[in-house]
């Protein structure tokens, strides 16, 4: 026979963002719980409102599993003294199994005899066990937490009643002094206290007092709530899933209404109205069928449709108030013009060790040239990019951005435009900060995707110039996301990207004038270069290259980031050809060889190689085939270098077959090593070869 187990925390209102996150964890503590102590069970079924974490385990086990086990103890030499009787190893062992000394036995394993004991436990009852399940409260983390009253340990918020049921069987828990029963509460404010008989009739006696205990029926009810006002009205509404997510976690009981603004306010560009509804207000949107804003939005009571018309006037003036500052705000910052700004910047500071944000603009507008020219933007495109580096954080001082944070960048376009800048300036202004998250959308222009990658990479070089080095976990600005967010604009856009040489001559530009650049750059980039490879090695995890391929092409004698983006992908993509394994055998024989080249050649290591030395066919054969490779693999993209070297295998191991490479003659040896070096050079700027892992075909 099973049972029901119910466990619920209540508590004051916790903040939305960590209720599924708590619940969860509750659940996963649990699940833990109940495996560590044998008790079976179906499934746990979790409730989450803001004012209590709960579950129910469904068909719990009445008992603990018995344990029927044989325990293996000392070998036979340690638990048996000279006289054969038992020594204190062995008098420990049987303490330890709970079994008398008359119970041992010896057993033999791998031809050495050991004692072992028959050990049998006896499964407890699960209301016995269930009194211990306090540890999974105590083991809870959340991202805030609180102390109250005298004692010390913390919660997320104080606790006020704890409801412990097994079927109708109160299972008694005492946390912070807080004792279980079996009694809930209902809604604040519509509810009553409520008492429930058996486990199983939780959620009805809930809804009784105007709580929906299940988060994602309430979710469901406000999904279909808004869905009859759409439909009431014709309106279009998109529904926000974060948004949504937010909002089912502030009610208990939700009752969804409509309101409405003055349409004077759509005038205000339409991020601010949604920042103004959605991040303040927890508001949905209303558009037509056109995607057109219109001057409505959707809230969530919590509570029910009693008195809405009261709801909804109040909640109508709480947004108009609002709207008006930002219609204020809106006014009054197209007073300022851009260059006034611009120069207000000059007082801000960036960070206190790198400088103020107006030295950090006019660095990326150096650096923003430099990448520029260097994937090749047009005239007009280097023009309008020279200009939005010129003023592209202006907005960072408009009023608007100082109340609403999340437009900056998009006030920035909006006010450039209005000021009578370019579109594609504006737009830059406006892409630079993309990607905002790891995966995020990228800047659609050149110019934008430039000033993007040129202001992410004055991050990163800056923080780590003034030793400001993300480790382990920690990364408060953010510069592995920043450093992924350069690696997926250059792999969109396909750009020849140098990383170290890029790197080099932005130092030499910077520390030409540090006076106006406001910082002294080291010119040893190699930290840099590595936090970029080890984001590049993110990357391409993310498109299922194997883990081998991302370490030969990472490893290579390559610092062009989109080189060694194309040459994972050329070696996914041919890894299943039949002459993969062999050719990839081929070459990595030649890059070892190499390597003992290397350090045998030391300073001779430039000698060319001399034809006159070869003593066969396939040596010569080789020899020429590789010059004429050297001629034209400039020219190459590294899918053509990779078929290329590919060709090579079978010139090479025929020469294998002909030719001793380690000979007894210096001479010819020493030749025989620079001629494998010619193609283990052209080879590791593909990749290190020798890294990667050659399977078999199947």
């Amino acid at each position: 026979m099973t049972k029901t187990y119910l466990l619920e925390i209540g508590l004051e209102e916790m903040p939305a963002r960590v209720v599924t996150s708590s619940v969860n964890q509750l659940k996963e503590g649990m699940a833990n719980f109940l495996k560590d102590n044998r008790l079976s069970y179906d499934t746990i079924e979790t409730y989450a409102t803001p004012r209590r974490l709960a579950l129910k385990v469904i068909n719990l086990a009445e008992k603990q599993t018995d344990v029927e086990e044989n325990a293996k103890g000392p070998a036979k030499r340690i638990a048996v003294d000279e006289d054969g009787n038992w020594t204190r190893a062995a008098e420990g062992f049987a303490r330890g199994q709970g079994v008398s000394l008359e119970e041992l036995y010896m057993k033999e394993v791998k031809g050495v005899e050991y004692v072992y004991a028959d050990k049998f436990i006896s499964g407890e009852a699960a209301e016995k066990v269930l009194t211990s399940a306090l540890d999974i409260l105590k083991a809870l983390h959340f991202p805030v937490t609180m102390r109250w009253g005298s004692f010390d340990t913390e919660f997320i918020r104080p606790i006020h009643w704890i409801v412990s049921l097994l079927d109708d069987q109160i299972i008694p828990l005492n946390f912070l002094n807080v004792t279980s029963g079996n009694v809930s509460r209902g809604h604040r404010f519509l509810g009553t206290d409520t008492v429930i008989e058996h486990s199983k009739d939780y959620e009805t006696n809930l809804r009784e007092q105007f709580v929906i205990a299940d988060a994602m029926e309430r979710k469901a009810m406000i999904r279909e709530q808004i869905r009859e006002i759409a439909e009431k009205n014709h309106w279009h509404i998109s529904l926000d899933e974060k948004l949504l997510e937010e909002v089912n976690n502030l009610v208990e009981y939700p009752t969804a209404f409509a309101g409405n603004y003055a349409e004077k306010y759509l005038d205000i560009p339409e991020e601010a109205l949604i920042i103004s509804m959605k991040e303040h207000q927890r508001y949905f949107e209303v558009r037509d069928r056109d995607e057109k804003l219109l001057p409505y939005f959707i809230g969530v009571r919590n509570g029910n449709d009693q008195y809405l018309d009261n709801v909804i006037s109040g909640n109508e003036k709480v947004l108009v108030a609002r709207l008006e500052d930002a219609v204020f705000f809106y006014e009054e910052d197209q007073q300022v013009a851009i260059e006034e700004y611009v120069n207000r910047l000059r007082k801000v500071t960036f960070h206190e060790k790198i400088g103020s944000i107006y030295e950090k603009m006019q660095r990326v507008a150096s650096i923003a040239k430099l990448i520029g020219e260097q994937v090749k933007l047009t005239e007009e495109e280097l023009k309008d990019l020279e200009r939005a580096a010129a003023i592209y954080k202006f907005d960072l001082m408009t009023s608007m951005v100082g109340e609403f944070p999340e437009l900056q960048g998009v006030m920035g376009e909006k006010y450039a435009l209005i000021k009578g800048e370019r579109p594609a300036v504006a737009q830059a202004i406006r892409e630079h900060y993309l990607p905002s998250s790891s995966e995020g959308v990228l800047p659609v222009s050149n110019v934008g995707a430039v000033l993007a990658v040129a202001d992410k990479l004055d991050t990163v070089t800056t923080f780590f110039n003034a030793g400001m080095v993300p480790t382990g976990s920690n990364d408060p600005y953010a510069l592995r996301r920043q450093t992924y967010g350069i690696i997926r604009i250059v792999e969109d856009k396909g750009w020849d990207y140098p990383i170290l040489r890029l790197q080099e001559e932005i130092a030499e530009i910077i520390n030409d004038n540090p006076d106006k650049f406001g910082v002294q750059l080291s010119t040893d980039n190699q930290k840099v270069f590595d936090f970029m490879k080890a984001r590049l090695k993110q990357f391409l995890s993310s498109d299922d290259i194997r883990h081998d391929v991302i370490e030969a092409v990472t490893n290579a004698k390559q610092s062009n980031l989109i080189k060694m983006i194309d040459a994972a992908r050329i070696l996914k993509k041919h890894q299943q050809d039949s002459d993969y394994k062999s050719a990839m055998e081929a070459l990595g024989r030649v890059t070892n060889l190499a390597k003992k080249g290397e350090e045998l050649l030391q300073e001779d290591i430039h000698i060319p190689v001399d034809e006159s030395l070869f003593e066969n066919e396939e040596e010569k054969e080789l020899f020429h085939a590789v010059n004429q490779l050297l001629t034209k693999v400039k020219k190459h993209e590294p899918e053509d270098t990779y078929l290329a070297l590919k060709d090579l295998a079978p010139l090479i191991e025929k020469y294998f077959d002909s030719t001793m490479v380690m000979a007894d003659d210096e001479g010819k040896r020493n030749n025989r090593l620079r001629q494998l070096m010619l193609i283990s050079d052209l080879a590791s700027a593909f990749a290190s070869i020798d890294l990667l892992t050659i399977k078999n075909k199947e």
